[in-house]
């Protein structure tokens, strides 16, 4: 867990976004960021290993159960990104609006290197989701998210 890649691809002096630390917060919190870059994305992240693991969703978190989405795995973020919301500057990495589309806690349930498996409790993002990687190897960065299907 390093920071490197998230700050190596900011210029601070001209993007608002925090350039943090890895710190351990003792939380389970999760955003969920609606990002209008080249292209409308939303970035999930859940705070684990005291940073935020980050997967950029094209589509969206899907609220309904069984609906599989798209997660690429991005960088991790500092934990203080949890609250960012603002404008990245244009000629900056992630141009474009940021805004919180909405945030909660989660408990972490069966995880292994390419599974997670946790329940959020958000203002809309309720349940028990999956995020599986497609393939095994150390350069895969692309995931699928969804909801589990109650029983």
């Amino acid at each position: 867990m390093t920071l490197k890649e998230y700050q190596k691809k900011r210029k601070f002096k001209k993007t608002p976004e925090p350039k943090g630390e890895i710190g351990k917060t003792g939380f389970s919190r999760f955003v969920v960021h609606k990002h209008q870059a080249r292209n409308l994305h939303f970035d999930f992240r859940l705070e684990l290993d005291s940073v935020l693991k980050s997967w950029a969703v094209p589509k969206g978190v899907p609220e309904e159960a069984g609906v599989k989405r798209l997660a690429v795995q991005t960088e991790d973020h500092p934990i203080e990104y949890i609250d960012f919301e603002g404008v990245i500057p244009e000629g900056q990495y992630g141009a474009g609006k940021v805004e919180v589309w909405d945030k909660g806690d989660f408990k972490l349930l069966p995880r292994e290197k390419n599974h997670l498996e946790f329940e959020l409790s958000g203002k809309k993002l309720k349940g028990v989701y999956i995020l599986v990687q497609t393939k095994t190897g150390n350069n895969n960065k692309n995931w699928l998210i969804f909801r589990k299907v109650e029983k």
